[in-house]
């Protein structure tokens, strides 16, 4: 069934080298990686959402230049691009809702090398056909509708229950389920986590006027409001508020949601008008104590959940895959068994600090900068001023933003494995 998509079992029972639980952006960039890479491994996909539920996501996501970089390489980013919305430049505002003008503090220019815009704004559906049809082309199989209920681990190998009783034998079995993963739990992960008390609204708007490529955050009592370009005269909102003042917004009517759209969004782009759905995702801070046990390896979402403040949950995410697919090819090339646990605590260190370090970051951001209390105001805003004041500084946060700062996988360069 090489290559074919389908809601059934694989027609082979044999014994599979990776078994990656999660069909989402994730969970197939660690797949089409490993393959691209090292062809002869059999790689398997098992996801448990309904067969095509992908086609109907309505979000879109912020890719950073290195994820476009590692999907370039992969032979997914050409599919995409047409589609794509470079960010030329992005501003940072700090103000009230009430406020009658919001002053820029802080201003960046949206590339990190000329031509190379820090990232680009895409469509989620746009993102998956583009994993999902290079997968099948280089052989990847995927099961949808289907999950996996349970793994025993041995010492050669992990056998993986699926819920349609079907048992499968891998070699390693990765874990791309998700922020409430129930293979974490079932393998002992502990985590450390709370709750913000916000929710983040995620919606798309047509405008009246045309975006310009620009990005805005802009910084208000309840938390921040981004506003996020995409092809045409549209744009993708995160707009983070408290969470029981987020339930009743995304409960009013068409006309008051817009009306409470309108006092943050204001009129630079004439008129608004919600297009598709919107909802509410409660936010929060979430770290796993470890990123591997013997035969099994957590990424994306399923390994942190951070706060969108900085747009690099799915960034972050990337680096999960693209790490791990080079540890996993590195490991297959010398002759070494993939799932070891030597092999796996390899990709465990070179992940963990660059986690952490997130995590930390966008915990504190978001402490400094969702609250009304006016001294706080003051420092933070002078800190924006100054580094607005400072190129090499800036050029530093672009390059954080662009993924291409610290110990980066090769991929996430452009480079082959």
């Amino acid at each position: 069934m090489t290559g074919q998509t389908t809601a059934q079992p694989a027609a082979s029972t044999a014994p599979v080298d990776i078994l990656i639980a999660g069909g989402g952006y994730v969970g197939l960039a660690t797949a089409v990686a490993v393959k691209a890479a090292s062809p002869h491994l059999r790689v398997l996909v098992v996801d448990s959402a309904p067969p095509g539920n992908w086609k109907k996501d309505p979000r879109a996501s912020a890719i950073a230049a290195a994820a476009s970089r590692m999907l370039d390489r992969l032979g997914c980013w050409q599919p995409i691009l047409p589609d794509a919305q470079p960010i030329n430049d992005m501003i940072v505002t700090d103000s009230r809702t009430s406020d009658p003008v919001r002053p820029v503090f802080l201003t960046f220019d949206g590339e990190v090398s000329p031509g190379e815009p820090f990232a680009h704004m895409v469509e989620n559906r746009t993102l998956n056909a583009a994993l999902h049809a290079k997968a099948g082309e280089l052989g990847v199989e995927i099961i949808e509708g289907i999950g996996v209920d349970r793994f025993d681990t041995h010492a050669g190998s992990v056998t993986v229950h699926l819920s349609d009783g079907l048992t499968l034998e891998a070699r390693l079995l990765v874990a791309a389920d998700g922020m409430r993963s129930k293979l974490r739990e079932r393998a002992g992960i502990k985590t450390v986590q709370w709750d913000y008390g916000q929710s983040g609204i995620v919606c798309t708007v047509h405008h009246e006027r045309p975006h310009n490529g620009r990005a805005e955050e802009h910084f208000l009592p309840a938390g921040p409001f981004a506003t996020l370009p995409l092809k045409g005269n549209r744009s993708s909102l995160v707009w983070t508020e408290r969470t029981r003042d987020a339930e009743r917004i995304v409960g009013l009517d068409d006309f008051r949601f817009e009306a409470e759209l309108e006092q943050r969004f204001g009129h630079k782009l004439g008129t608004i008008k919600v297009e598709g759905p919107r909802r509410a995702f409660p936010l929060g801070l979430m770290l796993v104590r470890e990123y591997v046990k013997p035969r099994f390896a957590l990424v994306g979402d399923a390994a942190h959940g951070i706060h969108p403040i900085a747009g690099q949950g799915l960034n972050m995410g990337f680096r999960d895959a693209a790490a791990l697919a080079e540890i996993i090819v590195g490991t297959d090339r010398l002759g070494l068994d993939i799932g070891s646990l030597a092999a796996l605590e390899r990709y465990q260190s070179w992940r963990r600090f660059d986690t952490v370090q997130m995590g930390v970051t966008t915990d504190l951001l978001n402490r400094l900068f969702s609250n009304d209390i006016t001294p706080v105001r003051a420092i933070r805003d002078i800190g924006l001023g100054l580094v607005d004041r400072m190129p090499g500084m800036k050029r530093f946060f672009i390059r954080q933003a662009a993924g291409l700062s610290g110990n980066t996988p090769r991929l996430l360069q452009g480079e082959a494995i």
